[in-house]
This record gives C-alpha cells, structure tokens and sequence, in this order.
C-alpha cells in the first residue's frame, strides 16, 4: 500500500463502485478512496486479483468488498450494482476503469479486435455509469472515468483503443452536461505514461520508454500514485464544482509530443 498522503475522512461515509480488477491503476485508486475514507466495491470479470485487493484494504483498516461482473454484460452489471448497495448501503462514487489493450497495426485490426476493446472500455463505461445512474441522483454523486492521452496526437497500433477512450471522453462531456442538474458530476483523468503498471511493461518496449521519457517536460513517468493523488481531489468535495472535466496527469507529455525542444 502507498504511504498514506490524503486528508483522513476527506471521503468518509462514501461508497465507491470501481471497476477495473485490484491491480494497476484503478486498484491504486480504489486503495486510495478507501484510505482516504471510503467503502469500496471492486469489480472485475474474474475474483483472482479482486478478493486479495479487497483483503488487503480490509488489512490495512478500509473497508472492500470484491465484486465478479463483466462491465459488457448489462445483467451483470446491474447485479453488481445491487450487491454493493446491499452490502454496503448505497454508491456515491463510480469510478470506469475497466479497459482492454493490445498492440496491433491498424491495417491488421480485426473487427471483432476492434470491437472488443470498444465493448469493454466505452460500452462497458456506459453500461456502469446506466446502470449506477439512480444511485447517483438519489445520493448526488459522481463518475470518475479512466481515459488516456492516445488519441490527442494519434498513436501506432493503438487505434482501438484511441477511438474507444475518445468515446469515454465525450460521454464523460456529455453526460456532464445532462445529469449535471440531478447533482452529479461527472469527469475523467487521462493518464499519461504510468511507469509501474502492467500495460507499460507489456506494450511500451525499453526503447521507446526511452524516447517517451525525454519527451516529458517533467523528467520523468508518471506513477500510480500519481492518479491516485488526482481521483482523490476529483472524488473529493475539494472539486464540488469540476464538472466535465478530462484531468491530463502526464507531466505535460502531450503539450510537448511534437516539440523540437
């Protein structure tokens, strides 16, 4: 677990829906919500990583339950969704990081390659953020979506993906916009090049990390905890009026990706 940094209680009495598994960056982050205060139901398709995520919160003095659901089923979903309120009594906070990935060049996508990423990462945001919908207006909550920054510049063998977090973007926009008056916020954080996850390692070969790396105004890869410090603040009543918000945390990479600098 990361050393404790956030304010204690900023989020208690909250209840997060997270889905995405125990690992990576929205493990990191649900470990973060519930440090900082807040019950948390992890969701993902299978319990391997999920039970031993939510045991390890329950260790470390937060409060976890794990939750099996595939984000592309809606019958799933919505099970999940009912599971959790009867478990913990309610949800205030969804946070969409259910995501799928794979280098592939654009002229060798298959359809059903391409669909697939599109089903999980945008179909299965929409799917939660419907399905968590009364939830949220009851209890004026918010959505918390897991973009990423491919589709800015546009990126090699990373078109499913960037057309699919594209589309959580402008969800993330829209949905904004139109439940803003029951209450709830909705935003996104697009992180950057995030040095110690798994999609790093498997998709980032050593020397393009090395080109990324120079690349980066600040010097350096963003971390977990880099997201986990920003969901924090966006899930916090710090940020009671960010609303549509697409958060960029990766050390101002984009700005400078075609710099001669």
């Amino acid at each position: 677990m990361t050393q404790k940094i956030y304010a204690d209680g900023i989020l208690n009495g909250r209840v997060a829906f997270v889905t995405g598994g125990g690992t990576g960056i929205t493990g990191g982050v649900a470990r973060a919500l519930a440090e900082a205060g807040a019950s948390v139901a992890l969701v993902s398709r299978k319990m391997d990583h999920l039970q031993p995520a939510a045991d390890a919160i329950n260790q470390n003095g937060g409060k976890a339950i794990a939750v099996a659901a595939d984000v592309r089923n809606v019958e799933e979903v919505e099970k999940a969704v009912a599971q959790t309120i009867e478990q913990l009594g309610k949800i205030d906070i969804v946070v969409n990081g259910a995501a799928g990935n794979f280098l592939c060049k654009a002229e060798e996508l298959s359809p059903n390659g391409f669909g697939s990423v599109v089903d999980i990462d945008l179909k299965g945001t929409f799917n939660v953020c419907r399905a968590s919908f009364a939830q949220l207006k009851e209890h004026r909550g918010q959505i918390l979506n897991i973009s990423a920054t491919l589709h800015y510049l546009g990126t090699p063998m990373q078109l499913h993906v960037s057309a699919a977090k594209a589309g959580v973007d402008a969800l993330t926009r829209n949905l904004a916009v139109e439940w803003g008056r029951h209450g709830i916020r909705v935003n996104a954080i697009a992180p950057g090049p995030i040095e110690d996850t798994e999609g790093m390692k498997r998709l980032v070969p050593e020397p393009i990390q090395n080109r990324l790396r120079k690349g980066i105004p600040l010097g350096r890869f963003g971390r977990i905890a880099d997201i986990e410090r920003a969901a924090v603040f966006i899930c916090s009543d710090a940020a009671s009026f960010i609303n549509g918000v697409v958060l960029v945390v990766d050390g101002g990479h984009w700005l400078s990706a075609n710099s001669l600098l």
